[in-house]
């Protein structure tokens, strides 16, 4: 009987010890959890100032007329003013297109309308430059008065996107990975200074978002240098 009993009390005991080892895995867990689950979100600023490598310069002009096949003459000819300019100037073959004119019939706008107009027909025109030299294309915009010697009026309007020199920035590629870099350097350094600031240290990264890159013109005066800006959040782990 005593047997039976040491036995059952055994048994009693072993189960015992393995719900106390059970239970202290069980909190030594939790406690690693809770540890693993403090973390500090940072920010990190990474900006570059580059120039401008593509530019496009739309050279509008219009020509008026009651006469479609001398206002296409007129055409013609101020297009090639336009296209000869450019090219004695350095502007290639390939950077340069032509679009076909579009022809406004102002009378029949006038239809119920007891209004008149000179000249019926009106064409609005557009030669475009497309290229990566940025230097020499913003030279010419400044001598395009020259044509006006020629007979061809360049027309723009601050208002219109379409009349209006853009610059663009193509090389965001080359410059990413360093720019990504810097960027989660400072976003250590911001967690760095925090955890110490908590009297922690600073364990590895939980998550990292890269962020979008902007680009913008740096200001409305020099639209051909622009400011490349991307903000990375880090995620990190901190332990005592």
């Amino acid at each position: 009987m005593k047997s039976i009993q040491f036995k059952y009390a055994g048994e009693a005991l072993i189960l015992a010890i393995g719900l106390f080892l059970a239970g202290l895995a069980i909190k030594q867990g939790i406690v690693q959890f809770k540890e693993m689950d403090r973390t500090v979100t940072a920010k990190g600023l990474s900006e570059k100032t580059v120039k401008a490598n593509k530019v496009t310069w739309p050279l509008k002009f219009k020509e008026l007329g009651n006469d479609p096949a001398e206002l296409y003459e007129t055409i013609e000819r101020d297009t090639r003013t336009i296209v000869e300019f450019l090219k004695k100037n350095g502007i290639s073959d390939a950077e340069i297109t032509q679009a076909p004119p579009q022809l406004v019939d102002q009378q029949a706008n006038l239809s119920y309308s007891s209004e008149t107009v000179r000249y019926r027909y009106k064409a609005n025109c557009v030669v475009t430059v497309v290229s990566e030299n940025v230097d020499l294309v913003r030279s010419l915009v400044s001598k395009q008065a020259e044509l006006m010697r020629e007979g061809v009026t360049i027309v723009g309007n601050e208002y219109d996107e379409h009349s209006a020199v853009t610059y663009e920035f193509t090389g965001l590629n080359d410059i990413k990975p360093e720019m990504i870099a810097v960027a989660t350097k400072n976003a250590r350094n911001t967690a760095q200074r925090f955890a110490e600031d908590s009297d922690s240290k600073l364990g590895k990264i939980r998550t990292a978002d890269q962020g979008q890159f902007s680009i913008e013109n740096r200001d409305q005066n020099t639209p051909w240098i622009k400011n490349v800006r991307v903000v990375t959040t880090v995620v990190y782990y901190l332990k005592d």
